[in-house]
C-alpha cells in the first residue's frame, strides 16, 4: 500500500509567513561558496543538498491521510484541510469511489470536507466509517448556516455512513481494518490497515499516559508488530507537562510506545500550528538521539510532511 500525507498539521491551518520564508533565504544565502555557483551543474548540487527545512516546507494544513491499496481503492483518514489539496492534486480513483475514516470530529479533522471537490459530483460515492454514532449529524451540521453557504443537500447522494465498533477488526475493500480508542477531549480513535501482511497505523490526537503501555487486546490488534505508525507529536517533553488533558504527546513519549508495541517506524505528526520548519526539524532530531538512546538504529523516525509517500 502506498500512503500519502496531504495535510499534516494539528489544531489550525498555519501558513509560511513573510518573515520565515525571509529567514529561509539568509539561511541559504549563508550556505553559499563561490564554487557553489559556478556552473549549473553546481548549483543544482548545492540545492539538492540543502536541508529539508530549507529546500522545502512541511506543510500547513490540518489533518488528512490517503492510503491507496495495492488494488487500487482509496482510503481518505480524516478530512481536515489537506483534503482539498487532495481533491485538486491527486488522481480519482478508477471506481469514483472512496472509503473515509474519521479518528474523531473536532474542527480540524473535518474542516475541510465541504472543500473536497468529488462530493459534489454525483459520479462519486463514498463510504464514510467512524466509531460515532451521530457522524452524520456532524458532518451535516458543518455545512448548515451560519458556518456554510453550501448545505450537505448538495453533496452527491451516495454517502453511506458505517459505525465502527472497536475492537473487532472488519474487512473493508479486501483490507483487515481494526480500531481502538486513545485518550483524547472527547475520544480520539486510532485505526490499523493491515493488507499483504504489511500493517500500518494512524494514530493522530493522543495523549500518552502510564495506562496507555498497559497491554489490552483492544491495543494489540491495532499497534502490535506494525510496520508503521504516524503518531501524535505535537509537543516537546516541556509542553506536554504544562497541557496535560489537552490531548496530545509529546515525541519521546510516542517513540516510547512505538517500541513498547515493537513499531518498525514512526512519523511523527499532527504538528503544533505555531512551530516553523526549522523549530521542526530540531524537534526531528532530538526525536532520532532519543531513539537511538533508547534503541538500535533499526527503529526509524521521520516527519510527516506534505506530499511524502510511505511505500509498504
Amino acid at each position: 500500500m502506498l500512503i500519502q500525507f496531504w495535510g499534516v498539521r494539528g489544531s489550525i491551518p498555519a501558513c509560511l509567513t513573510s518573515e520565515q520564508i525571509q529567514k529561509k533565504i539568509a539561511a541559504v544565502v549563508q550556505r553559499i561558496t563561490p564554487a557553489d555557483i559556478a556552473s549549473e551543474d553546481a548549483r543544482q548540487r548545492f540545492i539538492a543538498n540543502l536541508p529539508d527545512w530549507l529546500y522545502g516546507t512541511v506543510g500547513g494544513n490540518t489533518p488528512c491521510v490517503q492510503i491507496t491499496t495495492n488494488s487500487g481503492k482509496q482510503f481518505i483518514l480524516d478530512a481536515g484541510s489537506g483534503i482539498r489539496v487532495l481533491g485538486k492534486n491527486s488522481s480519482f480513483p478508477e471506481d469514483n469511489h472512496y472509503s473515509l475514516f474519521f479518528s474523531h470530529f473536532h474542527w480540524d479533522h473535518i474542516q475541510g470536507l465541504p472543500f473536497f471537490d468529488p462530493v459534489y459530483n454525483p459520479k462519486f460515492s463514498f463510504d464514510i466509517y467512524s466509531p460515532f454514532p451521530n457522524a452524520k449529524q456532524v458532518l451535516v451540521q458543518q455545512m448548515e448556516k451560519p458556518y456554510y453557504p453550501v448545505n450537505w443537500k448538495s453533496l452527491t447522494d451516495k454517502i453511506y455512513f458505517h459505525r465502527i465498533i472497536r475492537g473487532i477488526p472488519f474487512d473493508v475493500e479486501g483490507v483487515k481494518v481494526c480500531c481502538c480508542k486513545m485518550r483524547h477531549p472527547g475520544n480520539s480513535y486510532c485505526f490499523s490497515f493491515t493488507e499483504d501482511g504489511k500493517k500500518f497505523v494512524y494514530a493522530t490526537d493522543v495523549e500518552l499516559n502510564k495506562e496507555a503501555f498497559e497491554h489490552t487486546d483492544e491495543r494489540s490488534l491495532v499497534f502490535q508488530n506494525a510496520d508503521a505508525v504516524v503518531f501524535d507529536c505535537q509537543y516537546t517533553v516541556e509542553e506536554a507537562a504544562k497541557k496535560e488533558n489537552w490531548g496530545h504527546s509529546a515525541f519521546c513519549s510516542a517513540i516510547d510506545f512505538a517500541l513498547k508495541w515493537q513499531i518498525k517506524s514512526l512519523y511523527m505528526f499532527h504538528h503544533e500550528p505555531v512551530y516553523d520548519d526549522f523549530k521542526l526539524n530540531s524537534i526531528l532530531k532530538a526525536a532520532r538521539k532519543y531513539a537511538r538512546f533508547v534503541v538500535n538504529n533499526q527503529f526509524k523516525v521521520y516527519l510527516a510532511t506534505e506530499g511524502s509517500v510511505i511505500e509498504l
